[in-house]
């Protein structure tokens, strides 16, 4: 991604309107979305997802890497979307139901991104779903489940699109006829 180009509010919240459509039992919508589109906003991110990441993890288990990628990837982006899926405890939908509702808003997004001409992925390291993150982000981790990272950007001028492959369908598709 370039991060030297931005991305208005305006497209964002294309974005996530798009997202929104997603389908949702009871029409809860338990989607939240935490926008960091600027870049002090960004690098607000990245310190505190190193920060958890120093906090949570042991000493001797820290990978240097990992934490950089944390404290770097956030800065590379035009904008960051963190994923968190409001849940009822004992209520009418399981969570599970709730998770899957704010995936497919996370997929909604991240189709609507490519239509524009923009790059995007889902992070989901540890640290980003994490109940601290969930508390970093300012809301109750007893009902709210962080689900990762949606960065979002322009790709870099002259930078081929990446490619990706599935397995065949026949390799995951059963047929019941008959």
């Amino acid at each position: 991604m370039d991060p030297t180009r931005e991305l208005s509010r305006e497209v964002v919240t294309a974005l996530l309107e798009d997202a929104q459509w997603a389908p949702t039992h009871g029409m809860n919508q338990p989607w939240r979305f935490h926008v960091f589109l600027t870049l002090p906003s960004r690098a607000q991110l990245a310190d505190g997802l190193a920060s958890i990441y120093d906090a949570v993890t042991p000493t001797a288990k820290r990978d240097e890497d990992k934490r950089t990628k944390l404290g770097v990837g956030p800065r590379r982006a035009s904008a960051v979307v963190a994923l968190v899926a409001k849940i009822e405890p004992h209520g009418k939908i399981p969570e599970w139901e709730e998770i899957a509702a704010v995936s497919c808003a996370a997929q909604n997004l991240m189709l609507s991104a490519h239509e524009r001409g923009l790059g995007s992925f889902w992070s989901s390291p540890p640290v980003a779903a994490s109940p601290e993150f969930v508390r970093w982000l300012g809301l109750d981790d007893m009902t709210h489940r962080a689900l990762g990272l949606i960065y979002l950007g322009w790709p870099l001028p002259g930078q081929p699109a990446p490619q990706s492959t599935r397995a065949p369908l026949c390799a995951c598709t059963t047929w019941h006829e008959g």
